[in-house]
C-alpha cells in the first residue's frame, strides 16, 4: 500500500518550472508549491502473498488497486 503524492502530477509541476526558468525567471523568486492531488495504491496481489487482508472499506476508499 501506498499513500503519496501522484507522481504524474509532480513531473509536469517540475516541467512547469523548469520552463519558467528556461524563458528567465530565477529560481529563487518561484513559489514553493505543494501537489494537491495525494493518493492510495493498493497492490492486492502482494497483500495476498505476504498473507494480508486488506478490509473491503479500504480498498473502495483507494484510487488505484492493482490485482
Amino acid at each position: 500500500m501506498s499513500y503519496g503524492v501522484n507522481q504524474r502530477e509532480g513531473s509536469l509541476r517540475a516541467a512547469a518550472f523548469v520552463d519558467r526558468i528556461i524563458k528567465g525567471a530565477r529560481p529563487g523568486d518561484l513559489p514553493i508549491e505543494f501537489s494537491t492531488k495525494i493518493e492510495m495504491v493498493i497492490n492486492i496481489k502482494t497483500a495476498r502473498a505476504l498473507g494480508l487482508t486488506v478490509p473491503p472499506t479500504l480498498i473502495a476508499r483507494a484510487d488505484e488497486v492493482i490485482e
